[in-house]
């Protein structure tokens, strides 16, 4: 059995009004390069607006846009103000870049 190559994302919260309102799904399974894709890119290929982005769930942990994404992960895009994004819940997000 073959690996994988694509990642589930999902856009939580204003993300997911965002998706809605502009057609896009609110999860998603996209392919990845076998060497991954920094999730800035990621968020950038399916047409996320940065600017809504405070931090990802990388495979249920709290992490930045820099973060490498792999084939077979799972990736949430959290917008800020999201009550489960605060730090006391996950720690702080390593934001934007």
């Amino acid at each position: 059995m073959q690996a994988s190559s694509r990642v589930t994302v999902r856009s939580i919260a204003f993300l997911d009004a965002f998706c809605k309102e502009h057609g896009l799904p609110t999860t998603m399974s996209i392919e990845v390069p076998e060497t991954g894709m920094t999730a800035l890119d990621l968020a950038e290929s399916v047409g996320l607006p940065l600017c809504l982005i405070e931090g990802i769930f990388h495979n249920y942990r709290a992490s930045g846009l820099g973060t490498l994404v792999m084939p077979g992960d799972r990736v949430a895009f959290v917008p800020p103000g999201t009550p489960a994004s605060h730090p006391a819940f996950f720690g702080s997000f390593d934001t934007r870049r």
